[in-house]
C-alpha cells in the first residue's frame, strides 16, 4: 500500500460516509411517507442522474458534501398542490426529529461497524515486549518527514545487517529483554556504536551498529522536540483479534471517548484557530494534536498507507482513523448552530416547547418560527464555517502534520 493509495483510501471512505449520511435522511423521511425528490452526492453541475419513481439520484462536479431534497423543509417552500400531506413541515414533531438527527445517527453507526472490524477481522497492535526487529527503515531520516530516495544514505540497521525476526538479547555485554530497554539505550547513544548480540535462526552473532542523531517529537510535550539516536528499526507487530462480544464493548468505548475527546477539543476550538493562525506565520511546528482538516486527514492517510509496518497493521490505523472522522462528524453536525442538522433540530425543539407551553395553558398552538428572521445567523455561521475550511486546507497545504 503506497501513500496515495492511502489518500484514496481515504477520500472514497468520506465520500462513502456522505452518501451512507444523506441515505439516513432519506429512509427516515421516506418512512414518514415524506417526499424526496432529489438524492445527490456533491454540489454544482450535475454530471449524471437517473430518475427512479418520484427521485432523481446522481453526482455532482464537486465531492464537498451531498444533500437530500424534502418537499417543504420550511414554510418558506412551495409545496405543489396535492403535496401538502407529503411536506415535512406537517409531519409530527418526534418524526421530523428523527429525520434531522439520522445522518448524524448514520456516522455513529459507521464509526461503531469500522471499529468492529478492527477489534475483529484485523486485530489491534498490542505494545511490544520483546526485543526483536519487525521492520527496517531503508536509510536515514533525521525528521519524519524525510523520505528515501536512491542518494539516502542506508540506515545503520542495515549497514549492520539486521533482519526481521532478530532477537537483540544484549548491547554492548548488558543483557536487554524488553523493546523499552533496547530503544532507551539506542536513543541515549547518538553517534557512539553499539555491539549487538543477535539470536537468529536458533545462532547467536554480533554486530555494531552506531546510531545517528534524529529528531522526534518530545514524547511529553508534542509541540517540541527532542534529538535522540536512531538506527532505523520498529518493533514486531503483535495484533490480537477478538470476538464480537468483547469487538462491540471495545467499540462502545471507543466510541465514548472519541465523543470525549471532540467535546473538549470543541470546547478549546476558538483558541485552537488562534495558534493554528500563529504557526501559520512563525517557524513553529504543528501541533499534532492540534486542528486537522480533510485534506490533512488525508495525507495522514497517506503517510500511514507508506509506513513500512505490516500491512494488517496500517490497515487497522486507516480504519481507526475514518472511524474517528465519522464519530467527530456526527457529534459537530448535531451542534445546535444552523445551518447544521443540529441547528433545525434545535429550531424544533423551541417549536415544540412553545406549542406544549400554549397547550397547557389552554391557548392554540403559536406559529412555527419565522426562518426569515433566523437566515441571518446561518449565513453567519456558514461563512465562519467557510473561513475556518479555507485555513485548515491553507494550513494542510502549506505547513501539514508531521505524525
Amino acid at each position: 500500500m503506497n501513500y496515495w493509495l492511502g489518500v484514496f483510501f481515504f477520500v472514497v471512505g468520506v465520500l462513502i460516509s456522505v452518501m451512507i449520511h444523506e441515505w439516513g435522511h432519506f429512509a427516515m423521511a421516506r418512512r414518514f411517507g415524506c417526499k424526496v425528490t432529489e438524492f445527490f452526492v456533491g454540489f454544482g453541475p450535475k454530471l449524471w442522474s437517473v430518475q427512479r419513481g418520484e427521485t432523481e439520484y446522481g453526482v455532482k462536479a464537486i465531492p464537498a458534501g451531498g444533500y437530500v431534497k424534502i418537499i417543504g423543509m420550511t414554510d418558506l417552500e412551495p409545496v405543489e398542490p396535492g403535496d401538502e400531506s407529503r411536506a415535512f413541515y406537517g409531519k409530527p414533531g418526534w418524526q421530523r426529529a428523527i429525520v434531522l438527527s439520522a445522518g448524524s445517527f448514520m456516522h455513529m453507526v459507521i464509526g461503531f461497524v469500522l471499529l468492529m472490524a478492527v477489534f475483529m477481522l484485523v486485530g489491534v497492535q498490542q505494545d511490544p515486549i520483546a526485543a526483536r526487529v519487525g521492520s527496517l527503515s531503508p536509510c536515514v531520516q533525521v525528521s519524519l518527514s524525510d523520505t528515501c530516495t536512491s542518494s539516502s544514505a542506508l540506515s545503520p540497521s542495515r549497514v549492520a545487517g539486521l533482519q526481521p525476526s532478530d532477537q537483540i538479547v544484549a548491547v554492548d555485554g548488558a543483557a536487554v529483554t524488553t523493546w523499552t530497554e533496547l530503544t532507551d539505550k539506542i536513543h541515549a547513544s547518538a553517534g557512539k556504536p553499539m555491539v549487538f548480540t543477535v539470536q537468529r535462526d536458533g545462532k547467536t552473532i554480533s554486530t555494531t551498529v552506531t546510531p545517528y542523531a534524529a529528531t522526534r517529537p518530545d514524547p511529553t510535550d508534542a509541540k517540541k522536540t527532542v534529538t535522540v539516536g536512531a538506527i532505523g528499526i520498529g518493533p514486531q507487530e503483535v495484533l490480537v483479534r477478538v470476538g464480537p462480544i468483547a469487538a462491540a464493548g471495545k467499540s462502545l468505548v471507543g466510541i465514548r471517548d472519541t465523543i470525549t475527546g471532540s467535546v473538549a477539543a470543541l470546547a478549546t476550538l476558538p483558541q485552537k484557530v488562534g495558534q493554528l493562525v500563529h504557526v501559520m506565520f512563525s517557524n513553529e511546528p504543528r501541533d499534532p494534536n492540534g486542528l486537522v482538516g480533510v485534506v490533512g486527514a488525508a495525507r495522514i492517510s497517506g503517510d500511514i498507507a507508506a509506513d513500512n509496518s505490516s500491512f494488517a497493521s496500517r490497515l487497522g490505523v486507516l480504519l481507526f482513523l475514518l472511524a474517528g472522522f465519522n464519530i467527530f462528524v456526527g457529534l459537530f453536525n448535531m451542534l445546535p448552530l444552523l445551518p447544521l442538522d443540529g441547528g433545525h433540530v434545535a429550531v424544533l425543539a423551541y417549536e415544540r416547547m412553545r406549542a406544549w407551553w400554549a397547550h397547557r395553558r389552554g391557548e392554540p398552538e403559536p406559529a412555527r418560527p419565522d426562518m426569515n428572521k433566523l437566515m441571518p445567523i446561518a449565513y453567519v455561521v456558514f461563512i465562519l464555517f467557510v473561513g475556518l475550511t479555507v485555513l485548515l486546507v491553507a494550513a494542510d497545504v502549506i505547513k501539514p502534520v508531521q505524525l
